[in-house]
C-alpha cells in the first residue's frame, strides 16, 4: 500500500515539490506542474506533456534537455484542468508552437483539448498527439480508442529529440504521430495499488494469479491467469506484440520493459532475459533498450512490454541525448539557467452589480453546493468503490475536491456581491479546476452551462433553472460524446432534465419540480446497472461493470436529492 503520506488530498502537490527540489537542475516547479529549469532557445517548438499523478518517473521527470519542455500534473490517477493546462503550457510557449502529449484517457483528451482551445484563441499554434499504444484496450482496427501506458516513454522522447533538433511544429507532429502510430505495448498486474490514504487497494489480484492487459491508472486486467515462470511470461508479452508489427518493418525496435511501482529492478531484469531472448528468436533488433521505471501505478506490482517498430529518422530521434531525471543518454546538452519565471498571468475576479433578489439567490446557490460538498465527502469511499468495479477508482475523490472548490468560490462570490449567475459561474470553474479528470471536466463545464439561463439581474425562476439543466446537459453531451444508455452520468442527467422541463411547464413550484426530477434522476442511475458501458476505460471492463451502477450517474443523482431535501426546508 501506499504508505508515506502526510494530508492525502495534497499528496500529488507534495510530491511534486519534492521532486522539483530534489531535480532542480532540470526542472522548476510551478502551478500546476513544472516547466524546465534550462533556458531554451527562441521559436523552439514546446512539447508539453502531463496526466494524473500517480505514474512518477512520468510525467515530471520526463522534462528536461533533449525531451520534454513541461509537464502538467493533476492529482492522483485525474486529469490536470484545464485551467492549469492552460497555465502551464504559456510557461513553456518559445514562440515556436506547442505539441501537447498525453495518455488516450477521456479526462486528458477533455482537458488538454479544452487548453489547446483557449491557447489557439490568444494566437498560439498548439498541436495534439494522444499515445494510444496498449494493445489491450482495443483493436488495431480501432486504435483510436486505445490507452496510452508505458508507451509514453518513447514517444515523448522521439518528440522531444525532434523539438530539441530545432524541428518546426509541422515536422515534430508528423514523427510524433508516425512514432505513436508503431509503438506498441502489453502489461499484467499481480496487485493492485492502494491510493494514499485508502485502507483498501482499488483491486485485488488471487493470489498466484495476474490481471492480464491492466491499466495504469488502477484499472484490473482485463482477463486473469495463472502467475507464469519469466520464459513464459516473456513469450506471453512479446507474442502478443510482435502480432502487430507492421508492413515493411526493418526488424528494428526501441523496447521498454517497465516496472509499475512495486516490481523490484531484479525481477525485471530476470525478464530481460527471455523478453530479450523472445525478441531476438522473432527475428527483431534490439535498439538502445532501457529496463526499470517509466510509468507507474503507484504501488502497483506488474510489469508491462513496449516495442516502437522503429525507421531510420524514428531510431536516431530515440538514441538522440537527453538530460532527464529518468532518461541520460549520449552526449551532454550544454545548457544555461532559465530567465526568471512570472506566473501572473491571473486577472481577479470582478463581479458587475447584481440585484438585491438575485444577490440572495447567491446565497442560497452557495449554501447548497456547501450541502453538496458535505454530502460527497461522507460518500466519498463508497462512490471510489463503485467506480474501481470498471474504473480507476477516483471518482469520490475527485467529486470531494471539486465541490469543496466550488463551495469555497461561491463563498467569495458571495461575499463580494455577486448574484446567483455569477456565483454558479465560478463556482463550475472552481469545480473543473480542482477536481480534473473526467468528472472534474463535465461537472464544471455543466454548471458554467447552467449559469448562462440565470442572471444576476432577476430572482431564479422553474423556468430558468430547467433552462440551465437543459444547457448543462447539452454542453455535457457535446464534450463527452456520450448519449443515454452508453453507462456515465448522462444517464441520470438526462430523466432529470426532462422531468424538471416538464414540471416546470406545468407550473409547478422549484422544490416540486426539482424533488421529482430527482426521484427520475435516482431511478436512472440505479437502473445503469444493468447497462455496459461504452465510453472511457471501463469499455474494457464490461463483465465487471455489468450489475453495478455508473459512479457519475449515482454521484449526479445524489446531488439532486441534496438540493431537494434542502429547498423543502
Amino acid at each position: 500500500m501506499t504508505c508515506i503520506y502526510d494530508d492525502p488530498e495534497a499528496f500529488a502537490t507534495t510530491a511534486l515539490a519534492g521532486f522539483a527540489s530534489v531535480y532542480a537542475r532540470t526542472a522548476r516547479a510551478v502551478t500546476g506542474g513544472v516547466v524546465r529549469s534550462t533556458a531554451t532557445p527562441a521559436g523552439k517548438v514546446a512539447l508539453v506533456i502531463g496526466g494524473g499523478s500517480g505514474h512518477y518517473p512520468a510525467f515530471a521527470g520526463f522534462v528536461g534537455p533533449g525531451f520534454a519542455d513541461a509537464a502538467v500534473a493533476g492529482d492522483v490517477f485525474a486529469s490536470p484542468s484545464a485551467h492549469f493546462i492552460a497555465h502551464v503550457m504559456r510557461l513553456a510557449h518559445r514562440g515556436g508552437g506547442i505539441l501537447l502529449g498525453f495518455g488516450n484517457y477521456a479526462g486528458d483528451v477533455m482537458n488538454f483539448g479544452l487548453a489547446a482551445e483557449r491557447l489557439r484563441a490568444e494566437g498560439i499554434d498548439v498541436r495534439i498527439v494522444p499515445v494510444t499504444d496498449d494493445v489491450a484496450s482495443g483493436p488495431a482496427a480501432q486504435a483510436n480508442k486505445r490507452r496510452g501506458v508505458a508507451g509514453d516513454l518513447v514517444v515523448f522522447k522521439i518528440a522531444g529529440a525532434a523539438a530539441e533538433a530545432g524541428q518546426d511544429i509541422d515536422a515534430v507532429e508528423r514523427v510524433t504521430i508516425r512514432a505513436n502510430a508503431r509503438t506498441v505495448s502489453f502489461g499484467v498486474a499481480f496487485t493492485g495499488c492502494t491510493l494514499p490514504g485508502a485502507k483498501e487497494p482499488l483491486f485485488t489480484v488471487p493470489a498466484q494469479r495476474m490481471g492480464i492487459g491492466l491499466g495504469i491508472h488502477g484499472e484490473p486486467g482485463i482477463s486473469e491467469d495463472n502467475v507464469l515462470p519469466a520464459p513464459a511470461l516473456a513469450k506471453l508479452l512479446v507474442d502478443r506484440l510482435v502480432s502487430e508489427k507492421p508492413a515493411g518493418s526493418n526488424g528494428r525496435v526501441a523496447v521498454v520493459l517497465n516496472g509499475l511501482g512495486c516490481t523490484k529492478y531484479e525481477e525485471l531484469f530476470v525478464l530481460w532475459v527471455s523478453v530479450e531472448a523472445a525478441l531476438k528468436k522473432a527475428g527483431l533488433t534490439i535498439v538502445q533498450p532501457e529496463v526499470g521505471e517509466f510509468v507507474t501505478s503507484l504501488d502497483m506490482a506488474g510489469c508491462s512490454l513496449t516495442l516502437t517498430w522503429l525507421d531510420e529518422e524514428l531510431e536516431a530521434l530515440w538514441c538522440a541525448p537527453a538530460d532527464t531525471p529518468v532518461m541520460r543518454r549520449g552526449a551532454i546538452i550544454a545548457t544555461q539557467p532559465a530567465a526568471h519565471l512570472s506566473e501572473d498571468d491571473e486577472k481577479p475576479l470582478v463581479f458587475g452589480p447584481a440585484s438585491a433578489a438575485s444577490r440572495e439567490n447567491g446565497k442560497c446557490i452557495s449554501a447548497l453546493i456547501g450541502k453538496i460538498a458535505r454530502s460527497l465527502r461522507e460518500v466519498e469511499a463508497e462512490l471510489g468503490h463503485i467506480d474501481a468495479l470498471a474504473g480507476d477508482g477516483d471518482h469520490g475523490m475527485g467529486m470531494t475536491r471539486g465541490s469543496a472548490a466550488a463551495a469555497e468560490a461561491a463563498q467569495k462570490a458571495v461575499a463580494a456581491g455577486a448574484g446567483a449567475a455569477s456565483v454558479l459561474a465560478v463556482a463550475g470553474d472552481a469545480w473543473g479546476d480542482r477536481a480534473g479528470g473526467t468528472s472534474g471536466a463535465l461537472w464544471g463545464l455543466a454548471l458554467r452551462s447552467w449559469s448562462g439561463a440565470l442572471s444576476d439581474d432577476v430572482a431564479i425562476s422553474p423556468d430558468a433553472v430547467a433552462k440551465g439543466a437543459r444547457a448543462g446537459l447539452e454542453a455535457i453531451k457535446r464534450l463527452g460524446r456520450a448519449q443515454v444508455g452508453d453507462k456515465t452520468l448522462v444517464d441520470s442527467f438526462d430523466p432529470f432534465v426532462r422531468t424538471i422541463e416538464e414540471q416546470a411547464g406545468k407550473g409547478q413550484s422549484l422544490n416540486a419540480a426539482w424533488n421529482a426530477a430527482a426521484a427520475a434522476a435516482t431511478a436512472a442511475a440505479e437502473a445503469t446497472a444493468q447497462l455496459t458501458p461504452k465510453m472511457g476505460r471501463a469499455r474494457s471492463h464490461t463483465a465487471r461493470s455489468l450489475g453495478n451502477p455508473d459512479a457519475g450517474a449515482v454521484s449526479l443523482a445524489l446531488c439532486a436529492r441534496v438540493i431537494g431535501a434542502a429547498l423543502d426546508k
